[in-house]
């Protein structure tokens, strides 16, 4: 009786452990792949933490004319040199007048290191008639004051110039040396009117004055005029 009861506990026993649940294994490991950011085309890309790359060396812009054309190469910028001579050899206020700068006027130095006397277009009109002394700055050599009118200073060496052989040189202060640097004390392009000088003289009577002018409105005008000669 007790072997038939011990028989039945075994049997009773073994069903019960084919009924537990099995122990889970751990699980495989998932490999995560990072989500790619998705680019929005109307955003505007972040600077690059590199900095800004240098163009390429092949690459090339396309390069765009000027509004003004270049003194140069412009038949009315020699035409306002032509204009120059023409109202200095018969005082021709009037037409001087219409070659000076409506906006900036016209300054004038006897000398490279002279005073710098500015006229408007409209006082330009009067410069061959008005009295007006004007010290224009210590002579090369003598050291005098130079003090006189524009018609009695200025216009006698204009005068003088366009009655010699003279060249016309664009942008080139041409000269036939000289003691000092030569230099322009403004920027812009400019004639240069230059007698180089006669041989009897060593060529040291040569002389020079630089026309300068900036464009108005597509036409040229003059804003500048200056001198040079040797100085001792």
């Amino acid at each position: 009786m007790k072997t038939g009861i011990l028989s039945l506990t075994l049997i009773a026993a073994f069903l019960l452990a084919g009924c537990a649940p099995a122990t889970p294994a751990n699980p495989t490991p998932t490999l995560l792949i990072p989500a790619l950011p998705v680019t929005d085309p109307t955003a505007t890309p972040s600077p690059s933490p590199l900095g800004t790359f240098a163009p390429l060396p092949n690459l090339t812009t396309t390069p765009f004319p000027s509004a003004a054309p270049s003194l140069c190469t412009d038949p009315a910028a020699a035409a306002r040199v032509e204009s120059l001579k023409t109202s200095m050899l018969n005082a021709d206020g009037a037409l001087l007048s219409s070659l000076v700068s409506p906006t900036r006027g016209m300054e004038v130095r006897w000398v490279r290191y002279g005073a710098a006397v500015t006229y408007t277009s409209e006082q330009a009109k009067f410069l061959y008639e008005t009295t007006f002394e004007v010290n224009w700055g210590d002579a090369p050599g003598s050291g005098l004051a130079k003090v006189g009118a524009f018609h009695d200073v200025i216009v006698p060496d204009l005068v003088k110039i366009f009655n010699q052989p003279y060249t016309l040189h664009c942008n080139e202060l041409k000269h036939g040396g000289a003691t000092y640097d030569v230099t322009l004390p403004f920027d812009g392009d400019f004639y240069s009117i230059y007698f180089a000088g006669a041989e009897v003289n060593g060529f040291l009577d040569w002389h020079t004055w630089v026309v300068s002018m900036d464009y108005e409105n597509g036409k040229p005008y003059i804003h500048s005029l200056i001198q040079f000669y040797w100085e001792p």
